[in-house]
C-alpha cells in the first residue's frame, strides 16, 4: 500500500513542533529552574510554548500504530510481520539507550538513562507483534480500554517493594530510580498508557482504507468528538486527569488551568485533547497538495532520521551558546538531569528560543529531503526501513 500523504503531513507537523520543546528545554533561561506549566510561576507565553508540544508524542505514537497497520495490510504472512515489528522494536530500544540518550545528556559516562518515547514505541511494536492474529478492530478496542481505564491505577504504588516498584513503574507510572550513586534510571514513558495509544492508532488504520471524502469526514468528526468529550469531562473535574482545573487570577490563567493536563503518564484527558487535534490535522490535510503540505511532509517521511539529527544539532547549538555567554568546559555540569548547561546565568529569552527553533527546522530540511529521495531510489535496501 502506498504512503498516505496526510499521515506524512501530520507526523511532519508534530515533529517540527517537537523541536520547539527541545530547544526550550536546553536553551530557555528558566527551563532548568522552573516548571513551564506551573501556573504560580509561569507566563502565558511560556505555558503555551510548552503546551503546544503536548501534541507531539501522542500523535507520533498513535501514527506509529496506524503506520504499522498500513505497512502490514498487504502482508498475509503474520510471521513476517511479527518479525519486522519485533526487530524494529528492538532497534528503537537500542537507539534510545545509546545514540538518543547520549544526544540528550551529552554525558560520555552515561550516568543517566531515560526510558522515553522511542523506547516506548519500540516496546509497543513488540507487544503489537504478538496481537497480529486479532482483528484491527479488537486491537483498537484494547487500546481504547487502556486509554479510558489506566487512570484508575494511577494512585497505586509499591514504594516498600523495590522489585514491584520497578515493574509497576515500567508498566504504569513515571519514576526516577537512583540505581547507584553515579547512575540514575528514569522511566518517563511507562509502557501501558502509551501502548493504549499505539493500539488505538493501529485500530484506526482501517479509516485510511476508506474512500477519500468519507475518510476526511470520519477523521474530522472523530476529532470534533474527542475535543467535545475532553471539554465535557474536564469541566466536571470528576475523572480523567490527576490535576483538577480551578479558577485562577484571571480568565486567561483559568483557561490555562482548564487545559493543563498530565503527560507523565498520559491521562485520559491528555489523550483526548491531543488526539482530537491530531484527527483534525489529518482531516484538514487529507487530499491537500501544495507547497506547504509538501514541505511539512518531508519531515514526516523520515521522522526517525530527523529525530536523531535534531537532538545533536540542538545540543551542539546549546554548547555554542554557552561558550558565547562566557562559560568554559569546566563550567558545564554533566550527570543525572544535567544537559551540560549551568543553571545560573545561561540561556536565552523566549523570542530567541523561537528563532533558534526556526533555524534548527530549516537547516535540517535539505538533509531530510535528500534522505527522502535516497530511500525512494533505493527501495531494495531493506535496512532503510529502520531509519
Amino acid at each position: 500500500m502506498k504512503r498516505v500523504d496526510t499521515i506524512d503531513f501530520t507526523r511532519g507537523l508534530v515533529m517540527i513542533i517537537m523541536a520547539l520543546d527541545h530547544v526550550r528545554d536546553l536553551m530557555h533561561t528558566t527551563a532548568l529552574s522552573q516548571n513551564p506549566v506551573d501556573l504560580t510561576t509561569t507566563t502565558a507565553g511560556i505555558f503555551l510554548t510548552r503546551w503546544i508540544t503536548h501534541l507531539c508524542a501522542p500523535t507520533f505514537v498513535f501514527l506509529s500504530g496506524t503506520s504499522a497497520f498500513i505497512s502490514l495490510k498487504n502482508n498475509a504472512d503474520i510471521s513476517v510481520g511479527r518479525k519486522f515489528l519485533v526487530s524494529r522494536g528492538l532497534w528503537l530500544i537500542l537507539l534510545e539507550f545509546t545514540i538518543i540518550n547520549f544526544a540528550l545528556w551529552a554525558d560520555i559516562q552515561f550516568r543517566m538513562l531515560v526510558f522515553q518515547v522511542i523506547a516506548a514505541i519500540g516496546v509497543g511494536l513488540i507487544i503489537l507483534s504478538f496481537l497480529l492474529k486479532l482483528s484491527s478492530r479488537i486491537i483498537g478496542m484494547i487500546g481504547l480500554i487502556i486509554i479510558l481505564g489506566h487512570n484508575l491505577l494511577g494512585n497505586i504504588t509499591f514504594k516498600e517493594n523495590p522489585v514491584l516498584r520497578v515493574i509497576w513503574s515500567f508498566l504504569f507510572r513515571l519514576d526516577v530510580l537512583p540505581v547507584t550513586q553515579n547512575f540514575t534510571f528514569a522511566i518517563l514513558y511507562p509502557i501501558i498508557p502509551w501502548l493504549g495509544i499505539m493500539l488505538a492508532g493501529y485500530g484506526c488504520g482501517q479509516i485510511f482504507l476508506l474512500e477519500n471524502k468519507r475518510r476526511r469526514r470520519t477523521l474530522f468528526f472523530i476529532g470534533i468528538g474527542l475535543l467535545a468529550f475532553f471539554t465535557m469531562l474536564r469541566f466536571t473535574n470528576f475523572y480523567g486527569d490527576p490535576s483538577p482545573w480551578s479558577v485562577q487570577k484571571n480568565a486567561v490563567f483559568t483557561f490555562l488551568s482548564f487545559i493543563n493536563i498530565s503527560k507523565y503518564p498520559p491521562s485520559l484527558l491528555y489523550s483526548a485533547i491531543t488526539l482530537g487535534f491530531a484527527f483534525l490535522f489529518l482531516a484538514l490535510a487529507d487530499g491537500v497538495k501544495n507547497g506547504f503540505t509538501r514541505f511539512i511532509s518531508v519531515y514526516g517521511k523520515v521522522p526517525l532520521f530527523y529525530y536523531l539529527l535534531h537532538w545533536y544539532l540542538i545540543h551542539s547549538l546549546m554548547f555554542g551558546l554557552m561558550f558565547l555567554q562566557g562559560f568554559t568546559w569546566k563550567d558545564l555540569p554533566f550527570g543525572p538531569f544535567m544537559f551540560g548547561r549551568p543553571v545560573d546565568g545561561s540561556g536565552v529569552e523566549l523570542p530567541y528560543v523561537y528563532l533558534i527553533w526556526a533555524f534548527v527546522v530549516l537547516s535540517l530540511y535539505p538533509l531530510c529531503r535528500w534522505y527522502v529521495r535516497y530511500k525512494a531510489e533505493h527501495r531494495e535496501k531493506k535496512w532503510l526501513r529502520y531509519l
